[in-house]
């Protein structure tokens, strides 16, 4: 039985990549379960076996994690004594050697388990969030697939000979999540000795096509799914995000970065006004029709030099907002979000994640030069990406009937401003969830999709982000309670996320900076 009455009640953490940790405060008191901390019997996944099993002692108390590429540094506080137990797990004759952590505080537990998504090229997040995942009373469990804890590398994809390495991907795409499911449910359960009540994931980027691999795949695995900025569309958006160099390249034309920028702030300018108030937001970029050929002839002062902007950056700007196309002029992915920072894509010689997708799994040349991309080339590196690709890593399935039936309840959000993985791709695929079962009123039954105003990817930006979206979850999960909004902050200012289809709209009264002063609406 999946549904089990939960025995303890506590508010949890909304845990985003890159890392945002939020104190939370307990509903109600954890009653205390102490136990020793050693290594459990573990049942191997079907087509694994257990290699070791190792058990941690860990004292808690202030938990420091420094920054790194991904994340800023975090300091937890009051973290109970936990037990840290690491099972490796191997693969056949793959050679491979899986590494899934469980985080078991000794004090506190509230019968729920949080699964922790990756990042990039890393499949798992063993620092922060499982830590803060043990202050609020859940088990933890993450996964990093058998691969670099590395964000970026890709060299573990390909083996000596050059030949694409088909059980680290599989791990990486599927496998490693749905493994360190089943790990992390049954190493609680024998250290606690009674089962998981409520099961969680949550994750962001990587982390959120994780969630939806979940989803479509073992829609048993987990009871609710926080699954944010999601890769849905690894095997497009994994070539897509390289567009503007090669637009730049293939024009010979190379805006200044306060170019760039003046181009941001005109089209932020002609629609930030269409949620009826004016904010420097752009509320729904996909229906912004400014034209950039209207900046051609201004003036930007780029440090302490006057620069004329000219048509050839326009028409750069023009297709990097138009999205790519194919040989022929049609349009493959959506395009960078009208009012998003140019920077991360624009900087040579591009999305990093993009780079490493098409040097090593398409090319399977690491020192590929992804600036000579030609248009031709681009087009054919795209069609190449879903073909060989879309089947292993693809979570675009549409299909969520099985996870509907097992009870789940799905959760995303998505900054309007996300400049690394833009949201036309979750919208593309909501839309096909749509059409496949039943329209937006019965799909809103199980999956809520909430759009983040002016939010960059996974959090950041002018805009608010949620505060605690796990805890909506949670709520949803186990009460029943459909969150018909997740609050959100940035600073000193708050404003509620309407769920999908629903857009907010400002009251035409009140503080602008307080979510108070704006209503959910239909159009």
């Amino acid at each position: 039985m999946r549904r089990k009455k939960l025995f303890l009640a506590a508010a949890p953490l909304a845990a985003l990549l890159p890392l945002v940790l939020t104190s939370v405060t307990q509903t109600a008191p954890a009653q205390a379960a102490t136990t020793s901390c050693a290594a459990v019997p573990v049942a191997a996944p079907d087509g694994a076996r257990i290699e070791s099993v190792q058990a941690a002692q860990k004292p808690g108390g202030t938990v420091t994690f420094p920054p790194t590429q991904f994340t800023p540094p975090a300091t937890i506080t009051d973290v109970p004594a936990y037990c840290e137990i690491t099972v490796t797990l191997t693969h056949g004759t793959a050679g491979d050697h899986v590494k899934v952590a469980v985080t078991l505080p000794q004090t506190g537990w509230t019968g729920r388990l949080q699964a922790v998504g990756g990042s990039a090229y890393t499949a798992g997040d063993f620092g922060a969030p499982l830590v803060q995942a043990v202050k609020d009373g859940f088990s933890g469990v993450t996964t990093d697939a058998g691969v670099p804890l590395t964000f970026l590398d890709t060299s573990w994809a390909l083996t000596p000979r050059g030949e694409i390495d088909k059980p680290l991907v599989t791990n990486f795409a599927t496998r490693s999540v749905h493994e360190a499911a089943l790990v992390g449910k049954d190493v609680t359960q024998k250290f606690y000795q009674r089962e998981v009540a409520y099961s969680y994931w949550n994750g962001c980027s990587t982390g959120g096509r994780q969630g939806y691999s979940e989803a479509q795949r073992y829609p048993g695995d987990f009871d609710g799914v926080l699954a944010n900025a999601p890769a849905v569309h690894w095997a497009e958006f994994a070539v897509a995000t390289l567009w503007p160099r090669v637009v730049m390249n293939q024009e010979k034309t190379f805006p200044a970065p306060c170019v760039f920028t003046a181009f941001q702030q005109a089209a932020i300018k002609a629609c930030d006004g269409r949620d009826g108030v004016t904010n420097g937001i752009v509320d729904r970029p996909d229906e912004c029709g400014y034209d950039p050929r209207s900046l051609i002839g201004a003036k930007v002062l780029c440090g302490d030099k006057e620069v004329t902007v000219t048509a050839a950056d326009a028409e750069v700007v023009r297709r990097i907002w138009a999205g790519p196309t194919d040989e022929h002029g049609r349009r493959l992915w959506a395009g960078l979000p009208k009012g998003a920072d140019f920077g991360p894509v624009t900087t040579a010689p591009g999305f990093p994640v993009a780079v490493g997708w098409v040097q090593t799994f398409l090319k399977k040349q690491p020192g590929f030069d992804t600036e000579k991309i030609t248009y031709r080339q681009f087009a054919d590196l795209f069609r190449q990406s879903v073909r060989e690709y879309d089947d292993v890593i693809g979570t675009s399935d549409p299909d969520l009937s099985g996870f509907r039936r097992a009870g789940g309840k799905l959760i995303t959000f998505v900054g309007t401003d996300d400049q690394l993985i833009p949201p036309g791709g979750t919208l593309r695929y909501r839309h096909e969830v749509e059409r496949e079962m039943g329209g937006s009123k019965r799909v809103n039954d199980f999956y809520r999709l909430f759009l983040a105003p002016g939010v960059a990817h996974c959090g950041g930006g002018a805009g608010a982000t949620p505060t605690n979206a796990l805890g909506a979850l949670v709520d949803w999960v186990e009460h029943g309670k459909a969150p018909s909004t997740l609050p959100a902050a940035n600073g000193g200012k708050t404003r509620d996320l309407c769920p999908y289809p629903q857009v907010s709209r400002y009251r035409g009264h009140g503080d602008p900076a307080v979510a108070s002063s704006y209503r959910c609406t239909g159009r």
